[in-house]
């Protein structure tokens, strides 16, 4: 019997030196890429925009969602990460959503938003939730705090501000409400996390991710996911969510509201995710045959943008009168 538990022990020591030496390696780059961190002194590391006075607005602070998939090294190494520092063509892509929504966030506001190492499409698509949020937090969020923290000490200059991000960009969005300094939090609008999921386990661990009730009150949280039918619920974006709010008639029961005359929007309760109907979503092409297949994953920054921006000079108005800001 001793020999037997000689003989397990031996074998733990071992598998457990692999383990650590393939994380070891990992974490040098060795086993897989990890591209070079973004320096946010470095104004290419941003997409910025100021639309019009922006003296009785706000800042946006914007984080993208996910624009690449897995690539190779040219020495054979594959990169789970998008490289915002050595690739034009990743910053470029990053830019194409930052653009779109800027053009109806920025208006009367200063926006920012960095480009940083998001994980890669496969990664959404292949692993379990745990290793995904080992991949994330251990390369995208760092970027992502780093980025928040270099606007604030660096950029936001005592401003109200709004946090906003889809899909892997709302998932970052709620890290950083947890994450946020108490000295900003007084400062936080809103935070709207557009196509992604604030869980019941996320509320009990920060008291901040409050939900928003209406299209007013501020230091909350606006959340929503799109399905034409709660069948096609994806965990890994929508469920469990502990809220969701209409963007077009900002209620969280199940009253419908009518968006562009033919789409009807409506809460469901119980499972705390927007049913659309009048509408197929059939412009978003599926995504590694699991998003946009009955969800509407893609249409969730676009769809609504009319209210969205709308909403968020409402919620500025409503926090600078509430503030007696000047």
């Amino acid at each position: 019997m001793k020999k037997l538990r000689h003989a397990f022990s031996i074998m733990f020591l071992v598998l457990w030196g692999l383990t650590s030496c393939e994380d070891s390696q990992a974490q040098k780059g060795q086993a897989y890429y990890i591209p070079a961190a973004p320096d946010y002194a470095n104004e290419t590391m941003w997409y910025t925009q100021a639309d019009g006075d922006t003296s009785q607005g706000a800042d946006v602070f914007y984080v993208v969602s996910t624009w690449e998939y897995e690539w190779t090294t040219a020495d054979g190494r594959v990169c789970h990460y998008a490289d915002p520092v050595a690739s034009q063509t990743h910053r470029d892509r990053m830019a194409v959503e930052q653009k779109k929504v800027a053009a109806y966030m920025a208006e009367g506001n200063r926006f920012f938003a960095p480009y940083y190492r998001h994980i890669g499409l496969q990664t959404w698509a292949t692993l379990n939730e745990d290793t995904i949020n080992r991949r994330y937090r251990a390369v995208s969020f760092v970027d992502v705090k780093n980025s928040f923290d270099h606007y604030l000490q660096h950029l936001n200059g005592g401003r109200p501000f709004v946090l906003a991000g889809f899909s892997q960009g709302g998932k970052s969005v709620v890290e950083l409400v947890k994450a946020m300094p108490d000295e900003a939090r007084d400062r936080m609008v809103a935070a709207y996390v557009l196509g992604y999921k604030v869980t019941p386990q996320d509320t009990a661990e920060c008291k901040y991710l409050k939900a928003a009730h209406d299209s007013t009150d501020t230091g909350v949280t606006v959340c929503y996911n799109s399905v034409r039918d709660v069948k096609y619920i994806q965990p890994v974006v929508s469920s469990p969510c502990a809220m969701c709010i209409n963007p077009v008639n900002w209620r969280t029961d199940d009253t419908p509201a009518t968006l562009h005359d033919t789409i009807t929007v409506a809460v469901s309760p119980e499972h705390h995710v927007l049913v659309l109907s009048g509408y197929s979503g059939s412009e978003y092409r599926p995504i590694l045959g699991f998003l946009n297949v009955g969800d509407i994953h893609g249409c969730e920054p676009w769809l609504y943008s009319e209210c969205l921006g709308k909403n968020i000079r409402q919620r500025i108005q409503a926090y600078r009168k509430a503030k007696g800001v000047e």
